[in-house]
Order: C-alpha cells, then structure tokens, then sequence
C-alpha cells in the first residue's frame, strides 16, 4: 500500500506539485499572521495569542451622601459584587 502511494508521487509530479502548491496558497491565505504579500488576497483567523489568565477585577466608587462606608459595603457593594461573580 505504502509502495504504490510512493510510486504515484514519482510517477505524477506534476499533480503532486499542483496539490503543493495548493496547500502553500491556502496556508498563506488563511494564516493567523501577515506575511506582507499583497498578491493573495488575505483572510486570516483571528487569533488571541496572550490569553488573560488573571483574575478578572472591577473597581466600583459608589457615592451615597449621608450613609457609612458599612452600609454602602452591605447594600451596593457586596450584591454589586456577588452579581459579578457569575458572569464569565
């Protein structure tokens, strides 16, 4: 089975380089990066290549004239806060 793959890629060099080169163009066509060839026209995949993998923060200033920091902390921070936690 290996044998005859082999002798129809000696035999048919021209389709094995035609199939070369068609995977080249769709590599360079789809690639995440830009190679600067403006002869093919480009699509590539957008890629996030630094992920976050910190810990998401918010910072919140609340004002409430009149109140203590405790009771801004129990009735705006701390639901505020608890609300947070569930979204991605």
């Amino acid at each position: 089975m290996l044998n005859k793959g082999i002798h129809f890629l000696i035999k048919h060099k021209v389709i094995v380089l035609v199939w070369i080169a068609l995977i080249i163009f769709f590599g360079v066509v789809t690639s995440p990066f830009k190679f600067g060839t403006d002869i093919f026209p480009s699509n590539p995949v957008s890629v996030d290549a630094i992920p976050n993998i910190g810990e998401n923060q918010q910072i919140v200033f609340t004002r409430w004239d009149g109140q203590s920091p405790q009771d801004i902390e129990d009735q705006i921070s701390y639901p505020l806060t608890s609300s947070f936690l569930g979204i991605p």
